[in-house]
């Protein structure tokens, strides 16, 4: 069965900065990742890669920046009271994520003050070219419940 919209994926991913060593692998966790196609589950770049495949294909494919996480944008630094990091040790460079208004999101530290810190709110991968390589493990039908909520249930999936 082909990978196209409304259809159920499995895979296996590593990723990496283009011409880096990977930075993170599903195998890893040991599960493949469930995506319900054509519902925006995942960067542009990669399930574009997707479409047309099948269950047992292993690919690489090279993903530009602004077909994933976007390209860098400045003026993105906020400043926010510290109280909102909890206890957890603060370090510029740091990687955390930060609970706000529209749910988590990945914040990079810049700067570490008494009573606040100042973040940039790039995704920690803006403004990178990204490598994946994918290994499908299987395709199937969504169900008529995934298709109207929009993401996978079940196994690999959303858990309501």
């Amino acid at each position: 069965m082909k990978i196209e919209k409304d259809r159920v994926v499995r895979f296996h991913y590593t990723v990496s900065e283009a011409g880096q060593a990977p930075v993170e692998s599903s195998k890893e966790r040991g599960e493949p990742l469930a995506i319900l196609v054509g519902h925006g589950n995942i960067i542009p770049g990669l399930e574009k890669a997707l479409d047309g495949h099948e269950s047992g294909d292993s690919f690489g494919v090279d993903v530009p920046a602004a077909e994933a996480y976007g390209e860098r944008r400045d003026g993105l630094s906020q400043r926010v009271p510290k109280k909102h990091f909890g206890a957890q040790k603060l370090a510029p460079g740091q990687q955390v994520v930060l609970s706000t208004n529209f749910g988590p999101r990945a914040v990079t530290i810049e700067k570490v003050g008494m009573s606040v810190v100042d973040v940039d709110l790039n995704h920690p991968m803006a403004g990178k070219d990204l490598h994946f390589d994918i290994e499908i493990v299987d395709v199937r039908e969504a169900s008529p419940e995934e298709v109207e909520h929009g993401h996978v249930h079940g196994d690999g999936g959303h858990q309501h």
